[in-house]
């Protein structure tokens, strides 16, 4: 899976991109099909940074969730759990997607 981090109106250092990075990578462990991730940190407001993620898999197009507070790991703990609810949702769809075929068509 391949994570790029990008930022507006500002730069974050190293350290900060390697720790989004880790988080970021976390959320693969809910659907196996994800094939990249963009991360993209405004800094318009200083005090308020807004954290957007973008996710692409396989099948779907993509996941999307943005948030903003005054602290940027607690924004991204926020958006992970927003991504992590849709991609569970998702995953969900997919595993009953087959559950309601009548009986006749599988005797065939």
């Amino acid at each position: 899976m391949q994570v790029n981090i990008s930022t507006r109106h500002g730069d974050i250092s190293d350290t900060t991109k390697e720790k989004i990075i880790q988080k970021v990578e976390k959320i693969q462990r809910f659907f196996e099909r994800l094939t990249s991730v963009d991360v993209t940190v405004d800094l318009d407001k200083a005090d308020e940074p807004n954290i957007e993620i973008i996710v692409r898999s396989e099948k779907r197009d993509e996941f999307v969730a943005s948030y903003r507070s005054n602290d940027m790991f607690g924004s991204l703990d926020q958006v992970m759990s927003k991504l992590e609810q849709q991609i569970k949702k998702h995953k969900e769809k997919l595993k009953e997607r087959g559950k309601n075929v009548p009986v006749d068509v599988l005797a065939d």
